[in-house]
This record gives structure tokens, C-alpha cells and sequence, in this order.
């Protein structure tokens, strides 16, 4: 029996050295000794958002915290009815933050601290598919109660995004191209095909942070916004077959 267990363990250990001998043959040895050029190219192509996205929020404070809830609710529901009622639709507002955190008085002892209020902060967030009305949007917002604006990004649509950046890969694919044809030249040799390409890149929003709301309801002109430009850039590193 012990004789018998001894030739199948044998017979299962040649099968599979035979195994991995023959996957080893199989793996194509001259994969490692092809002549290539490698090139990287970049392309930007500069862009004007066609989105934007306005952080805008109501802060409230007292020492009773359901009345500072009660007044930021009532106060944001206002500026809600209120760019509602200037066109946008509900679903462009979209709330992105809500805090409750107590204001403590100043004490020089950390033990023996008071509450002097409550402050409740309430942050909405609207998307504009119009950001020549970012500045009209500000001002709406501040006349109806808004007290702090966070944030403003100017952004693609993904639309736009795409056909910029479908530009910039081309500007990326014809650099690393014009590259690799001018070593192939110095060199002597032929470019064949590729081997393969990696692909990298995007762009940036446009973004004011902290923007200062100042004191735009008072103003008679609205308040300025300028987008700005973004830049959509694409990065190609492409392996050429030569010979």
C-alpha cells in the first residue's frame, strides 16, 4: 500500500512539472526583444465653462437652539421660493451641509466652560446652466437672507469636457508622433506599428473660495462674476514597434 502511494505521488509531481514546462515553452520569448521608441506628448486646449456651481449658506445663533433652527429654516426657505420664483428649477438646489454646534464664553478654564448660544449653519448648493447669471444668483440670494458664500466653481458640462478633451488628445497623439518619427529618423529605422499607449490627464474648475458676498444687496448694479477659462489637458506616452 505505502509502495502504492509512493509511484502515484511520483506520477502526480512529472505531471505537473510537465505542466509548467510546457506553459514556460509557451510564453513568447522575443516579446522582450522588440526594437520600439518610446514618446510622451501633451495637448491643452483651453475651454469656457458652461456650468457653474454657487455654495451659499445662512448661519444663525441664540441661546434657545430650536430658535436659531426655527429662524435659519424660515430664512432659507425664503431664498429657496425666491431663486425658484427667478427661474431656476427645485432640483438645482441641492442642500450640501447642516450644522448645530454651540458657541462656548471665554473662560481661562477649560473645565468650567458655559454655552453662550447655539449657532445652526444651513448650505445650499446651486448648479447653473447659465453662468452669466452667477452674479444675479448672489444677489437674490443675499437680499432674501443668505449671510455666507462659500464657494463658487466654474466648471464642463460633460458634453463640453469631452469634446475638449477629444481636441487635446489629438494635440497629445500627433506630439509623441512628430517625436517618435524625428529619433526614427536620426536613427536610421522605420516606425511599424505600436505596442501600446497609456493615457492620462483632465482639467481643473475654475474655483473662489471663501468668496465675499460683501454687501451686495446694497449695490444697484448686480455683482460681477467672471468665469474664467479652463484648460483641458491630455497626456499620451505611446511605445512605437521600429525596425
Amino acid at each position: 500500500m505505502t509502495r502504492m502511494i509512493v509511484i502515484l505521488s511520483a506520477a502526480i509531481l512529472l505531471i505537473a512539472m510537465a505542466v509548467i514546462g510546457s506553459s514556460v515553452a509557451a510564453t513568447p520569448l522575443d516579446s522582450c526583444n522588440d526594437r520600439v521608441i518610446h514618446a510622451s506628448g501633451n495637448g491643452n486646449i483651453i475651454g469656457t465653462p458652461d456650468r457653474a456651481q454657487v455654495s451659499l449658506a445662512i448661519e444663525t445663533e441664540n441661546l434657545d437652539v430650536k430658535v436659531a433652527q426655527q429662524e435659519n429654516a424660515a430664512r432659507m426657505t425664503q431664498v429657496i421660493d425666491a431663486l425658484v420664483t427667478a427661474g431656476l428649477p427645485e432640483d438645482a438646489l441641492k442642500t450640501t451641509g447642516y450644522n448645530i454646534y454651540p458657541i462656548y464664553e471665554d473662560s481661562k478654564s477649560p473645565f468650567d466652560q458655559k454655552i453662550r448660544s447655539y449657532r445652526v449653519t444651513n448650505t445650499v448648493t446651486v448648479t447653473l446652466h447659465d453662468v452669466n447669471r452667477t452674479g444675479e444668483v448672489i444677489d437674490i440670494a443675499v437680499a432674501n437672507g443668505i449671510n455666507q458664500a462659500s464657494s463658487i466653481q466654474f466648471m464642463l458640462s460633460d458634453e463640453q469636457a469631452q469634446v475638449l478633451r477629444t481636441e487635446a488628445l489629438k494635440k497629445a497623439v500627433a506630439r509623441a508622433r512628430a517625436d517618435a518619427e524625428t529619433v526614427a529618423s536620426a536613427l536610421g529605422v522605420q516606425i511599424t506599428s505600436i505596442k501600446d499607449v497609456d493615457i492620462s490627464g483632465g482639467y481643473m474648475p475654475v474655483l473662489y473660495d471663501n468668496y465675499m458676498i460683501g454687501n451686495a444687496v446694497q449695490k444697484a448694479a448686480p455683482t460681477p462674476i467672471q468665469p474664467g477659462d479652463v484648460t483641458v489637458t491630455a497626456s499620451v506616452s505611446i511605445t512605437y514597434l521600429i525596425r
